[in-house]
This record gives structure tokens, C-alpha cells and sequence, in this order.
């Protein structure tokens, strides 16, 4: 049986490869560390009101090993309206304790974590490249996608979505720009 040239086992190539594509994942910038929770709700009177006097009691029994270096996710669950100087008198003790602390809970935080990171990322590595925004990440949101085309538009030559072998095209430099 012939085998056509096409068809030859020393003739299959990898296009994806060859497309120059570079590749970024978003869940590759997506921090490994949970944050830590400091739930407001579990501090507050009857699950309505946030006591000044105890609060603070409950903020100086925070210890440091606890706390120390980690991130903190600081947010209510409950639906109570927490008085500003709560945020701040809990967002002083963790940071004296040593903690990075967020508003929100874990998940948002999470995405918060994930925009610093897109924010401080060296985007060199794509400097006038084509660059495909994998579409499968997991931690992604439309904020996320928003800042990272933002951040990269004005560097590469191209930016799609999706996968190597199947993308959508989201920007491509005009010919006349440098």
C-alpha cells in the first residue's frame, strides 16, 4: 500500500507549534495560597449589631502565629451593617500581626489576588508577539480578561482567545504602528 507524502510518518507536523502562538494561561498567575477568613458575622451581638467593646476584646485576642503572613479574606456573611471603624480596627490588628488583609470573602479576594498579579506581571515575554489568551482557566473572570487586554494590547502583535488549535481573534496591530 502507497502512503501519500502527506500522510508520511516523517512529514506530520505540529502547526500549533509553528504558529508562533505564545500561549498564557491565567490560572498560571492565580495564586496557590488560600486566603485566610476573618468573618465579621462571628463577632456580631445577636447577629445584627457589632458591639464596640467586645469587638475590640475579640481583635486583641488575635494571635500572631495565626495570622502572621498570611493572607486575610475580612468580610461579614451576615446581612448586618458593620460601622466603618470595625473594618479598620480589625485591618490594623491583622496588620500588626503581620497579615495581608482584603475585603471580601475568599473567592473575591482570590480574584483581587489574581488582578495584582496581572497588574505586576512582565509582559516582555510577549513583546510584539501573538499571544492567545487560554480560554479554559478556571479562575478567570471578566475583570481578569478585561485588565490582561488592557495590559498587553499596547505590547503585542496580535491577542486571541481560547485554545492554540481553535482561537478567537481579539486585536490585531494595525500595520502602520511601530
Amino acid at each position: 500500500m502507497d502512503q501519500s507524502p502527506e500522510f508520511a510518518s516523517d512529514s506530520i507536523r505540529n502547526r500549533v507549534d509553528e504558529s508562533g502562538l505564545i500561549a498564557l494561561d491565567l490560572d498560571d498567575l492565580m495564586p496557590t495560597t488560600h486566603a485566610v477568613e476573618l468573618d465579621l458575622a462571628d463577632h456580631l451581638e445577636m447577629g445584627l449589631v457589632l458591639k464596640e467593646k467586645a469587638f475590640r476584646n475579640a481583635m486583641r485576642e488575635l494571635n500572631s502565629p495565626e495570622w502572621e503572613g498570611h493572607v486575610v479574606a475580612l468580610h461579614c456573611s451576615a446581612d448586618a451593617i458593620v460601622p466603618d471603624w470595625a473594618w479598620m480596627l480589625a485591618t490594623s490588628r491583622l496588620t500588626a500581626l503581620g497579615a495581608h488583609v482584603h475585603v471580601g470573602p475568599p473567592a473575591t479576594v482570590r480574584v483581587q489576588r489574581l488582578i495584582h498579579a496581572i497588574e505586576e506581571m512582565d509582559l516582555s515575554p510577549y513583546r510584539d508577539g501573538r499571544v492567545v489568551i487560554k480560554g479554559c482557566s478556571m479562575g478567570t473572570t471578566a475583570e481578569a480578561l478585561a485588565l490582561i487586554i488592557r495590559r498587553l494590547q499596547p505590547e503585542v502583535q496580535s491577542l486571541f482567545y481560547g485554545e492554540p488549535c481553535s482561537t478567537v481573534p481579539v486585536y490585531k496591530r494595525p500595520r502602520n504602528s511601530g
